[in-house]
């Protein structure tokens, strides 16, 4: 999230403006990052409700709405957000929640990736930025990039070296979708010139 504000703030993302982060959680990092910014930050609290849950959505929808993030011109970024979205919520802001995952989409979804990659003995590992979709991690996928998993990678190297290729494509991604130029045809995402 922080690579994205600061992308805004630096001048790298034009066209689009950072309207609310929203955290699940109290006192979150997140939103002191957003203070940070000057982005206003709020928590939609979820003690209480399931890991998938409409009735949060629902919460959390009218959140983004008070704050003019739309389904019709808004963006969602899901950053180290770590509930899953409902069905509903796909459906209301379909082909507008991206969502960055630490290894290339389609393998290794789902939680611990990088861990998942070591285990299987990948020689390159990596980063996707995705559409989220109804199935998790399983959306049209954006951008990736990957990264040479080393002999004597532990699960802190090559997590850290991940994460500095999330915080360089999230960003690029952000922009082309803010400059119009991400079509999506069935699976496919189209990058225009």
């Amino acid at each position: 999230m922080e690579a994205i504000l600061d992308a805004v703030d630096n001048r790298y993302i034009t066209k689009g403006q950072v309207k609310v982060v929203v955290s699940n959680k109290q006192n979150s990092p997140a939103l002191s990052i957003a203070e940070k910014h000057s982005v206003p930050g709020i928590t939609v609290d979820d003690h209480g409700f399931p890991k998938k849950s409409w009735e949060y959505d629902q919460k959390m929808i009218a959140a983004l709405k008070s704050h003019g993030v739309t389904p019709r011109d808004g963006l969602v970024l899901l950053a180290g957000y770590m509930r899953i979205v409902s069905d509903q919520f796909i459906d209301e802001y379909h082909n507008r929640i991206m969502n960055i995952h630490p290894a290339l989409l389609p393998s290794f979804p789902g939680l611990e990736a990088q861990k998942q990659a070591l285990e299987h003995g990948v020689k390159v590992a990596g980063c996707t930025v995705h559409f989220a979709e109804k199935t998790v991690d399983a959306g049209p996928i954006i951008l990736q990039s990957h990264v040479p998993v080393r002999e004597d990678d532990t699960l802190e190297t090559l997590s850290s070296r991940i994460l500095r290729e999330e915080h360089r494509i999230y960003p690029e991604a952000v922009r082309l979708f803010t400059e119009d130029k991400l079509r999506v045809e069935g699976r496919r995402v189209l990058i225009q010139p």
